[in-house]
């Protein structure tokens, strides 16, 4: 039996959903939210600890880019959500 020869892995096509995260978190970086800012949201404080590459889901990353840690956990945020600290 023959064995089949290796090929290199074609590239993947990137997906309407990682295109619109991409901008979402490029979005969040233009406007000065990259990790380590403190930040706002409403009354409760935190820090932007990482960015939301999640595809699918209630908190999908081109909606809630941005991961906050708070004193209650950590949050998935929009930019709307967010102020400066």
């Amino acid at each position: 039996m023959a064995v089949p020869l290796m090929t290199a892995r074609q590239p993947r096509v990137r997906g309407q959903a990682t295109r619109n995260i991409e901008a979402a978190v490029s979005a969040a970086k233009r406007t000065g939210y990259v990790v380590g800012r403190k930040v706002r949201i409403g009354v409760v404080t935190g820090v932007i600890v990482g960015y939301n590459i999640a595809r699918c889901g209630d908190f999908e990353g081109s909606r809630y880019p941005l991961l906050v840690q708070t004193d209650y956990g950590i949050a998935k945020c929009a930019l709307m959500e967010l102020q400066p600290n």
